[in-house]
C-alpha cells in the first residue's frame, strides 16, 4: 500500500517511509503536468502530418506511420531503461544508471524534475519527450528508408544518444546542468540532438533517385497536412514549453506567452523571406516559419521576457531560412530541412538564451534562482551555451553516424531502401497500404510493380521481364503527376 492520503485542502500527502516526512503535492499542479503531457503527445502525429504533407503521394502513409511508430517504440524503451537512464538519481556526469530499471521504486516519491510534483508523473511527462525527438529524427529517412530496420535504430537511438543528452542537460547530477547551462524545455536534447541525428541519417542514406533534377521538383502533395500538423505542433508546444516549468505557476504562463509570440514572428519572417522571391504568399512558409520560432524559443522559453521572444521569432525564423540551403552546399539530401529547422533553430535558441535570459523571469515559480545571461552582465552564460550546444551536436552526430554503419554491416538491418521500392514508394514496398488510390495508375499502364524486398529475384524473372531504366522513369513520372 502506497503512503498516501489527503490533508485538509484535498491535496494529495505523501509520507517518506525512510524519514516519516509529509510531502504535499498540489492537485492543480499535478493535472497542468498531466495536461501539458497530452498535449506534447498530440504534438507527435503533427510531426508526422507535417512530414506527410512535404512528401509524394506514394510516401505519405510511411511518413505518418513511423512518427507514431516512435511513441510505441520509445514507450517500451523507456519502461526498460530510458527513464532510469536519464532522470536517475546516482549516476555519473554523463549517463544514469539502472537504479529505476522498468519503473521499480518510481512512484510517488518527488521527481528529479522538481519537488512539487511525484516521479511518476516526471516520467510520463519525459517519455512523451523522448518519443517526440525520436520522431523529429526519423524523418530523414523520407522516401528511401525502409521501416523494420527503423524499429532497431530507435530504440539504440533512444539508449545511447537521447538519454545520455537528455541526462547531462536536465539531471541535476549532469555536466552541463552542473556548468550552468540553461535549457528550459529540450533546445539540445530535443532539436539539436534529432535534427543533427537527420543530418547524419540523411548523409548515410545518400540522395534520393532524381536528386538535382526536375524529378524533384515537386510541390508538398497536401498543403492541408502541412497546416494540420502545424496546429497540432503549436498547440501542443504550450504544453512542451509551458508544462516545463512543471507546475502551475506565473513561469508557465510567461512561457506559453514569449512560445505564442516566437511563433508568431518566425512564422511571419519566414514568409516574407520567400515573398521576396515567389511574390506569392506561402502557407508552407508560413508553417515552416512558425515550426522555426518554435523551436528557437524552446531552450529559452522559461528564461526570457516577452520583447525578447520578438528577437527568438525573427533571428530562429530568418537563419533557418537560409539555413535550408546549406543542403545544396554541402551536398547531402535532407529531404524535410529537419537539420536546417531543429539543429540550427536549437543552436539560435541556445545562443540568444545566453543573451536575453533574466533572473527575475526564471523566479516567476518564487524557486528557480539563476545568474541570467548577457542581460544580467553574466557574461560567461555564452560559453556555457555553446560549450552545451556544440557537445549535444557533435555527440549526436558522431554516435548515430556509427550506429548506422554498425547496422548496415548486419544482414536485415540495412536502412537504406533499394532503388526499386523508391521507384514504387516507400507505401507499398514497405507496408502495402496508401494514403490515397493511386496505385491504379501504375498498373492501367501495363506495368507489375514489384517490391525487391518482399519478391525473390528468381520469381521475377520468371514471371516478368525486369523494368528498363525507361520504364522505371514513366512509372516514377506517372506516379509523381498523381
Amino acid at each position: 500500500m502506497v503512503n498516501v492520503t489527503y490533508d485538509s485542502s484535498g491535496d494529495l500527502l505523501w509520507t517518506d517511509p525512510a524519514t516519516g516526512q509529509d510531502v504535499v503535492y498540489n492537485l492543480g499542479d499535478i493535472s497542468f503536468v498531466l495536461i501539458s503531457m497530452a498535449l506534447v503527445w498530440i504534438m507527435i502525429p503533427g510531426v508526422g502530418f507535417f512530414y506527410s504533407g512535404l512528401l509524394r503521394r506514394k510516401n505519405a502513409l510511411s511518413m505518418l506511420f513511423i512518427s507514431i511508430l516512435a511513441i510505441g517504440v520509445v514507450s517500451f524503451q523507456w519502461f526498460i531503461w530510458g527513464y532510469s537512464l536519464a532522470f536517475s538519481d546516482t549516476g555519473s556526469a554523463y549517463i544514469g544508471n539502472l537504479r529505476y530499471f522498468a519503473f521499480k521504486d518510481v512512484l510517488a516519491q518527488p521527481s528529479v524534475g522538481s519537488a512539487r510534483i511525484p516521479a511518476i508523473l516526471f516520467c510520463i511527462y519525459q517519455m512523451v519527450f523522448a518519443a517526440i525527438t525520436v520522431s523529429i529524427a526519423i524523418g530523414a529517412i523520407a522516401e528511401r528508408g525502409r521501416i523494420g530496420p527503423l524499429l532497431v535504430f530507435i530504440f539504440v537511438w533512444s539508449t545511447i544518444v537521447y538519454d545520455p543528452i537528455a541526462y547531462w542537460t536536465w539531471n541535476p547530477n549532469g555536466w552541463s546542468f552542473i556548468l550552468g547551462g540553461l535549457d528550459f524545455a529540450g533546445g539540445t536534447p530535443v532539436h539539436i540532438s534529432s535534427g543533427t541525428a537527420a543530418l547524419a541519417i540523411s548523409i548515410y542514406l545518400g540522395k534520393r533517385r532524381g536528386y538535382g533534377t526536375d524529378r524533384l521538383a515537386y510541390k508538398p502533395q497536401n498543403t492541408t497536412y502541412v497546416v494540420l500538423g502545424t496546429v497540432f505542433l503549436w498547440f501542443g508546444w504550450f504544453g512542451f514549453n509551458g508544462g516545463s516549468a512543471l507546475s502551475a505557476n506565473l513561469r508557465a504562463v510567461q512561457a506559453c506567452i514569449v512560445t505564442n509570440l516566437a511563433a508568431s514572428v518566425g512564422a511571419i519572417t519566414w514568409m516574407l523571406w520567400d515573398f521576396r522571391i515567389e511574390r506569392k504568399w506561402s502557407v508552407v512558409g508560413f508553417c515552416s516559419g512558425a515550426i522555426s520560432g518554435l523551436v528557437a524559443i524552446t531552450p529559452g522559453s522559461g528564461y526570457v521576457g516577452a520583447p525578447a521572444s520578438l528577437a527568438y521569432g525573427f533571428v530562429g525564423g530568418t537563419v533557418c531560412n537560409f539555413a535550408t540551403k546549406l543542403k545544396f552546399l554541402c551536398g547531402y539530401d535532407d529531404a524535410l530541412d529537419i537539420f536546417a529547422t531543429h539543429a540550427i533553430g536549437g543552436i539560435v535558441g541556445n545562443i540568444l538564451t545566453a543573451f536575453f535570459a533574466q533572473s527575475s523571469v526564471a523566479g516567476f515559480d518564487g524557486i528557480t534562482e539563476i545568474p541570467g545571461g548577457w542581460i544580467d552582465h553574466h557574461w560567461v552564460q555564452l560559453g556555457y551555451q555553446i560549450a552545451d550546444s556544440v557537445a549535444g551536436l557533435g555527440y549526436s552526430f558522431v554516435v548515430t553516424t556509427i550506429i548506422l554503419w554498425i547496422m548496415h554491416f548486419i544482414p536485415g538491418l540495412r536502412l537504406r531502401a533499394c532503388e526499386e521500392d523508391e521507384i514504387i514508394g516507400i507505401d507499398d514496398a514497405e507496408m502495402g497500404e496508401f494514403a490515397y488510390d493511386y496505385v491504379q495508375l501504375g498498373q492501367d499502364l501495363g506495368h507489375r510493380l514489384e517490391s525487391c524486398s518482399s519478391v525473390d529475384s528468381s520469381r521475377q524473372h520468371d514471371q516478368q521481364p525486369p523494368l528498363s531504366s525507361h520504364g522505371s522513369i514513366a512509372i516514377e513520372k506517372n506516379q509523381i503527376q498523381a
